[in-house]
């Protein structure tokens, strides 16, 4: 017999196997030893009592029965090397690679191109960028294989259940190489560490069966005839052609974004969120959720034994507009993230440990296009309301005024968050971990009036909902600008296309629909399942 039954545990029980499957016989009333073994199917965290902190796990139970391994999902993949349909994919992250390995399952060859470099490549293009300040615009931390989330963290949460197939995508992750935890944990977390050797087998498996890939191959120009894509022209002077292109560019793709408005191609501006990245101490962070004390002086956390870094996830809203914390980073690091010289962005990213002893997070407001114009306007920055570019020459505009005030070579400018909410430059810094160094700024030099001030009185009302949270022990380091893609490239809601363009599909962050690994992978996946219906007229 098979039963899913749910448990409340303390941390250092659901830590331990034989300690669950007592729990389990004495949830259900069975033997000990009928328990024939059991799958973890959800686990979180209720650290709401501050007495004691409760593991919840729901769990499937062997009971007197043969256990039997974690179902996998069921894939068969086709030599596609001799394919009658071929479809070109443009970008490498995992959006297109999981689009790529949907397409090999019906038949169909992908050709992946991709900007950047391959992984292990990609590294010294970011050691250089953090060691001095010198920045390749083609392999960052965005530009590359894997995308941007390749070295920005690997986090996996996302409430996009409409799009997809959440389970099937976290599955093949874990049948490429990531941890089973991914499948069971609340907020399931990859690591940088390790996702770039899971990325590589993703390629590996595309090359296998016959798909191409094709790095440091920038899409320069659209092979256009009669209002359908037939292909793409690239930098280097190559030509790669198909059934239908992918366009899978991630959210910091401007040069696509240029092209496609000199093509008139249709676009659109579109509202994103810009602010900062706060980091405090990650045991202040352990203390204020776990209810444990804080050490003096940076010691180390006391966080209970058997829990992870502590998290947090904030919302405001300050004049109407959204304040809110974004990719979340416990035991983490804030990295330079810019695609150009002179533009200053960062992000975060941890370790699959999250053992460094800072925990940061984006704090970012909403930015509506009506915004971005009248701070412009106060900015003596000329535009055109009707540019469907003009979100992204407002979210360039903030990037070059932080690489200015912080003095070149992608040093950031910072500020204490205290001194910050009173208008207060800081006489220093805490120490922070953001490689290439902070100096003191007042952020309202940098940051457009409304998001300092939404930003002020967000960190205000955290602070009363989280006490300690609001802190001089915080640093707050510009820019956290690439939240999303400020601009949107249409498609038709049943197939996908372009309404102007035959045969392009816009995909995932840099067109507008998804905002993460997940939930790029999971429009990969249906925008290459509409592909297969269309060419071979089976539903995959």
């Amino acid at each position: 017999m098979q039963q899913k039954i749910a448990l409340r545990l303390l941390p250092a029980e659901a830590a331990d196997d034989h300690l669950v499957q007592q729990a389990i016989a004495r949830e259900t009333g069975h033997p000990f030893l009928d328990i024939t073994g059991f799958h973890r199917l959800k686990q979180s965290i209720d650290a709401r009592s501050r007495q004691q902190i409760w593991i919840n796990l729901t769990v499937l139970v062997f009971i007197n029965e043969p256990f039997t391994e974690r179902a996998t999902v069921p894939i068969i993949y086709k030599d596609v090397t001799k394919a009658d349909h071929r479809v070109v994919i443009v970008g490498a992250g995992p959006a297109g690679l999981f689009a790529a390995l949907r397409l090999i399952e019906a038949g169909i060859q992908p050709i992946v191109l991709e900007r950047g470099k391959d992984v292990r490549a990609r590294r010294r293009d970011l050691a250089l960028l953090n060691k001095e300040g010198i920045v390749n615009p083609d392999s960052n931390y965005c530009f590359g294989e894997g995308g941007a989330g390749t070295y920005s963290d690997g986090k996996l949460y996302t409430r996009s259940n409409k799009r997809g197939d959440i389970d099937r995508i976290l599955q093949l992750f874990t049948q490429f190489g990531a941890d089973e935890r991914i499948i069971y944990e609340a907020h399931p977390h990859i690591g940088t560490n390790k996702l770039p050797h899971i990325i590589t087998a993703m390629r590996e498996a595309i090359l296998r069966y016959g798909g191409q890939f094709h790095f440091e191959q920038k899409v320069t120009g659209f092979i256009i005839d009669k209002d359908s894509i037939k292909g793409v022209h690239t930098a280097q002077g190559a030509s790669f052609e198909g059934a239908a292109v992918i366009l899978a560019t991630g959210h910091s793709a401007r040069d696509i974004f240029r092209l496609l408005a000199e093509k008139k191609i249709i676009i659109e501006a579109k509202p994103f969120a810009l602010g900062v990245r706060v980091e405090h101490p990650q045991a202040l962070i352990d203390g204020i959720q776990y209810h444990c004390s804080v050490p003096l002086f940076g010691g180390a956390s006391n966080r209970p034994e058997h829990l992870p870094p502590a998290s947090y996830s904030l919302v405001e809203q300050v004049d109407g507009r959204g304040v809110f914390s974004f990719c979340m980073c416990p035991g983490g690091i804030i990295a330079p993230a810019s695609t150009d010289d002179g533009e200053l962005v960062v992000n975060g990213w941890s370790p699959s440990k999250r053992n460094n002893p800072y925990a940061n997070s984006g704090m970012v407001v909403q930015v509506e296009i009506a915004d971005a114009m009248q701070s412009m306007k106060k900015s003596g920055i000329k535009y055109d309301e009707k540019d469907p570019l003009l979100m992204m020459h407002f979210q360039q505009s903030v990037e070059r005024k932080a690489f200015d005030i912080g003095g070149g070579r992608f040093v950031a400018p910072a500020q204490r968050m205290a001194d910050f909410c009173s208008n207060k430059i800081s006489a220093d810094l805490p120490d922070c971990s953001y490689t290439p160094g902070v100096t003191s700024a007042d952020m309202r030099a940098v940051l457009p009036a409304f998001i300092a001030r939404g930003l002020q009185e967000g960190f205000k009302a955290f602070g009363k909902r989280l006490r300690g949270y609001y802190t001089n022990e915080a640093n707050i380091v510009a820019t956290e600008s690439r939240t999303s893609s400020p601009v949107k490239i249409p498609r038709d809601a049943d197939t996908l296309e372009h309404p102007q363009i035959g045969g392009l599909y816009p995909c995932a962050e840099g067109a507008g629909y998804a905002g993460g690994i997940v939930s790029a992978a999971m429009d990969g996946e249906k925008v290459a399942a509409v592909i297969a219906l269309k060419l071979t007229g089976v539903s995959y």
